[in-house]
């Protein structure tokens, strides 16, 4: 099934140490909205079946995303947004807007959360805006983004005092976490299988991973295109053609770690993002991956 993570504009309304979607100085950089319906459009075509409304902070044009989640239902496409909950400041604000983008189709809110989240936003939004989605019937889930740390047990306890859905999700040492401190993990060795989600950024271009490939800036390896040049179901089939593509879709990062001499303590000392970075951001380990993509590394897979 193909998914897409749509960034309609970088503008946030908030700077989190951690955000993996702006670097130190980040550009505000928005979509038309008239070209933006005409990618869904396109993306409709392309038989993509679920966008996730991404990047930036989305409900800042609130009225924007919910008549592009009403267009995404004429397509018959699921539709998800991914807020920091702003907007949620009362109980009635949280069903305003909750109420409009559910009577527009919107499948799920997705309420970013973390102790870099909630210096600019205060917890109780995060409590209206579930508490609001409950009671009007749209799904949500809390994305609680952690690095494990001791610090966050509060932030953790405050979600399971109030009976919230949520998942834990890995800070990824990408954007403005890039020189965060890393703690060492404790963990059985993983296969570090990963779907790659695409992503369409605010400059239309196209990318095969939604989380941290946008900056691989030294290979550029996940970057497919830009969809003013090549159609968006071509950049589709490029990307899951790609033949290292689908080896980490199905082999996992720690196998094509192993076959590039990475030993194997070494890799369990890193999260998925990160070791994927240490892959694919060097232009040396690269080329020699593709050059095995169809060969050795075939064999290497049990």
């Amino acid at each position: 099934m193909r998914t897409l993570a749509f960034g309609y504009s970088t503008r946030c309304n908030i700077k989190c140490e951690h955000c993996v979607a702006a670097d130190a100085i980040p550009k505000n950089i928005k979509m038309a909205l008239n070209q933006a319906k005409k990618i869904i459009g396109q993306l409709a075509a392309a038989q993509v079946q679920g966008i996730s409304f991404t990047a930036g902070e989305p409900l800042i044009y609130l009225n924007d995303i919910a008549e592009l989640v009403g267009l995404c239902r004429d397509y018959d496409m699921y539709t998800r947004v991914v807020t920091n909950s702003f907007w949620a400041k009362s109980p009635e604000l949280a069903d305003s807007v909750v109420v409009q983008l559910k009577e527009q189709g919107l499948a799920q809110l997705r309420l970013s959360y973390s102790r870099w989240h909630q210096k600019n936003i205060p917890q109780q939004n995060i409590l209206n805006a579930a508490r609001s989605c409950h009671k009007n019937g749209l799904d949500y889930f809390i994305s609680f983004v952690t690095d494990f740390s001791e610090q966050d047990d509060n932030f953790e306890h405050f979600l399971r005092q109030h009976n919230l859905k949520f998942f834990p999700e890995p800070v990824i040492f990408a954007g403005r976490a890039h020189d965060f401190t890393r703690l060492p993990l404790h963990t059985d060795y993983q296969a570090n299988c990963c779907p790659m989600n695409p992503y369409l950024a605010p400059s239309l271009d196209m990318y095969a991973c939604c989380d941290a490939g946008s900056h691989f800036t030294a290979t550029n390896f996940f970057h497919l295109g830009n969809i003013k040049d090549t159609p968006p179901a071509q950049l589709f089939a490029e990307s899951e053609s790609n033949r290292l593509y689908n080896h980490i879709r199905n082999m996992g990062i720690s196998t094509l770690a192993s076959f590039a001499g990475f030993a194997a303590r070494e890799i369990i000392q890193y999260r998925k993002c990160e070791l994927c970075e240490k892959l694919f951001n060097s232009p040396e380990r690269l080329r020699g991956l593709r050059q095995e993509e169809n060969t050795g590394l075939n064999s290497w897979y049990r």
